[in-house]
Formats: structure tokens, C-alpha cells, sequence
């Protein structure tokens, strides 16, 4: 946490949902939102269109996300990649809104450090279910076993957001709760055998086949793919930047 209360000196966390706020502090406090069907994918712009960049004239994506990427780049942004080497351990007792800030604001920190002039976006996500953090399956049928879980219920998604411009920055959490349908076995370990969930924390992509496994969502849909669109705008726009 000290790592974290560091990064923040730096900048203003905030969890969306509540006013101005501790990072780390427990989602108990934030208004529930009503349920909602899983939305299309967003729309991209047509050809030739450019957003409107109001200051630096580099993005950097601080992630090898290319869901992340494909989502910026729905927004008309030119960007460049460069993923943050960091240790993504969980610190102990660590809770997962926690977790998200620290890691998205280290990550910023490494890359900010090499692009001063740049504006620098990052993000961690992770899927919780009965207060346990899950991450990435490490093989097909752990992969199963995390979708069995999953299933029928409701489960959250945590994606901190961490933008630096120069010495500025904003860190923003924000929360958004996924309900499964029911599920057959058969249906499962069909899903488990496409390989889709194989690097996405929660083991599963609303953004593809694993939409059909969702009945509804509370909160961004971005934010499940990994990236808050209406979060990473805002944000920018505090640190002076317009990107849309």
C-alpha cells in the first residue's frame, strides 16, 4: 500500500461510483446501478476520421492488451504500445480495487519514465468471485473450472486506470458486476476447449464467444473487455487532454 500512496502523491485516485477517494477502500459505499443487457460492441468510426488530441501529440498504451489497443483505437486515437515489465504478484491481504490501482500506477510510472512528454495509459484488471482473485487460467482445464464457477451467478471486475503527463496524474478504479447464465458441463468445456479465455483474467471475453455465457452486466461494458473507455476520457481531461 505504501507503493500505491506513493503513486498517489503524484496524482488524485478516485473510485468510480463514489466521490473522491481512498484507493483501496471497499466498494460497500458505491451506489448499486441497475441491471443492464450485455450492449454490441462499440462502434468504430468511419474512414478517415482522427480525434480531436488537445495537447501531447503522443499516446502511449502502457499494455500488450489487444483488446485494449482495439479499444482506443475505436475512438479515432493513434497511439503507440509499450508494456510495463512488472512483478503482477498479489500482495497479501491485498484487496482487489487495491491491486488494480497498484499495478496500473506502477506501470505508468516505468513508462512515463522513458516518455516524459507523452500522455501514458495503463490498466490492470482482475475477475473476483466469493472474494477470491482470479486471474488468468494457466491451462484449458483450469480454464473450465474458473467458467464452473462462473456460473449462474454474479462475479465482479476491477480495472484500475493509471494516466501520466509528465509529472501529473490520475488513478481511477472502477467496478463493474457480471452475471452468468446457467451453464451445462457440455457447454463448459466447449467453451474452455476454443482457447479464447486462455489470457484474460476471469478466463472468459465478453467481447467474443463469451458473450453468449453472460445474462446481463452492471456497469461499463468496457471495463470488462479491460479498458473504461468513459473513464480513460475523463481522466484526460483532467490532465488538460481531449480525446474525443
Amino acid at each position: 500500500m505504501r507503493a500505491l500512496e506513493a503513486g498517489r502523491a503524484e496524482g488524485r485516485a478516485w473510485v468510480m461510483g463514489s466521490v473522491p477517494s481512498q484507493v483501496g477502500s471497499t466498494a460497500a459505499h458505491r451506489p448499486a446501478l441497475p441491471h443492464r443487457t450485455v450492449p454490441a460492441p462499440l462502434p468504430r468510426p468511419g474512414p478517415g476520421y482522427t480525434a480531436p488530441v488537445n495537447g501531447p501529440t503522443r499516446i502511449v498504451l502502457a499494455s500488450a492488451s489487444p483488446r485494449r489497443a482495439e479499444l482506443l483505437r475505436g475512438l479515432g486515437l493513434s497511439f503507440s504500445v509499450e508494456p510495463a515489465d512488472v512483478d503482477e504478484s498479489v500482495r497479501a491481504g491485498e484487496a482487489p480495487d487495491a491491486l488494480v490501482a497498484r499495478l496500473s500506477v506502477v506501470k505508468a510510472g516505468v513508462v512515463a519514465g522513458r516518455h516524459r512528454a507523452a500522455l501514458i495509459v495503463a490498466a490492470d484488471t482482475t475477475v473476483v468471485v466469493d472474494g477470491e482473485i482470479i486471474n488468468k487460467p494457466a491451462s484449458d482445464a483450469e480454464n473450465a473450472e474458473f467458467i464452473a464457477r462462473l456460473a449462474g451467478r454474479d462475479h465482479h471486475v476491477y480495472t484500475g486506470h493509471a494516466l501520466r503527463l509528465g509529472d501529473d496524474a490520475e488513478s481511477v478504479v472502477v467496478r463493474t458486476t457480471v452475471t452468468f447464465r446457467p451453464l451445462t458441463g457440455d457447454e463448459i468445456e466447449r467453451y474452455a476447449a476454443t482457447g479464447e479465455g486462455r489470457d484474460k483474467a476471469g478466463g472468459y471475453a465478453i467481447q467474443g464467444r463469451g458473450a453468449a455465457l453472460i445474462e446481463r452486466i452492471d456497469g461499463c461494458y468496457s471495463n470488462v473487455v479491460g479498458l473504461s473507455l468513459p473513464t480513460v476520457v475523463t481522466a484526460a481531461a483532467r490532465l488538460g487532454v481531449t480525446l474525443v
